[in-house]
């Protein structure tokens, strides 16, 4: 992702990386003369009252770069940008995720936005720019580490962090016997501020996150183990076997006896 010097020169609020990324800089309608095929777009807005990062797809890049009217800075890129990065997070091309943007990316966003140098020398810092909050992005949109935006609901940035922390929890503790006053507390909220965001965010129950974990671990280890139905129960959380059984059954309509057996027979 180096400038390219044969591509004819652009506006200043446009600048082509290359041919698989574009750079586009302003405020309100952002319009890039050139777009990589295929490409997904992060649009960052810093003049809100709350900075955000829009994620998009192939299919509302012309939305996302059309909605703002402050200042804000988009990169267009190239599928192939993501693979080259190991991101494992895939934009879909028919939806958008908004996140509230933390300091940290918004500083780069910034040093993108405010660039005064002008010719060769802005392409080549702002590539540089560039390639740095696409690589830090994709890390904390890999690790789970970026807070959505809830419209239309009664929570705050603050809620929508603790609620964010909660669904980690459970994404990394889920062998442990969680309650959910036990995760309201770890985060800070009451057990009603918890019940509504985590819906209101993730559109499940923190119980359907945990038992989704928990039955995936479960139906690998009945596949890829000897270990007794009961110990793979035990060993995901579930304190006995019945539970572990009514669970998985009503999880893949089989019990994990079944499931083992047919699986293992094909």
């Amino acid at each position: 992702m180096t400038p390219d010097a044969a591509l004819p020169a652009e506006p200043p609020h446009c600048i082509i990386v290359s041919h698989e990324m574009t750079v586009v800089r302003g405020r309100g309608v952002l319009r890039p003369i050139s777009t990589p095929p295929g490409a997904l777009a992060l649009v960052f807005d810093m003049g809100a009252a709350s900075p955000s990062l829009t994620c998009v797809g192939a299919d509302h890049v012309d939305q996302a770069m059309s909605n703002g009217e402050g200042a804000r800075v988009a990169l267009l890129l190239a599928p192939a940008v993501v693979d080259r990065i190991g991101g494992r997070f895939q934009p879909d091309a028919q939806t958008a995720d908004i996140y509230y943007l933390p300091s940290e990316l918004r500083a780069i966003a910034l040093a993108v936005r405010d660039c005064e140098r002008s010719g060769e020398a802005a392409e080549i810092y702002l590539a540089a720019k560039s390639i740095e909050l696409i690589y830090e992005t994709w890390t904390l949109l890999d690790g789970g580490n970026l807070t959505p935006m809830v419209f239309g609901a009664d929570l705050s940035e603050a809620d929508c962090r603790r609620i964010a922390a909660a669904r980690r929890l459970v994404e990394t503790r889920w062998r442990e016997k969680l309650s959910l006053d036990t995760v309201a507390a770890e985060c800070g909220l009451n057990r009603e501020k918890l019940t509504r965001g985590f819906r209101q965010m993730f559109a499940c129950s923190v119980t359907e996150a945990l038992a989704e974990h928990r039955l995936t671990q479960a139906s690998r280890m009945l596949l890829t183990t000897d270990l007794p139905v009961s110990c793979v129960g035990y060993e995901n959380g579930y304190s006995n076997n019945a539970s572990f059984t009514r669970a998985f059954g009503r999880r893949f309509g089989a019990s994990p006896s079944d499931f083992r057996a047919r699986h293992l027979a094909v």
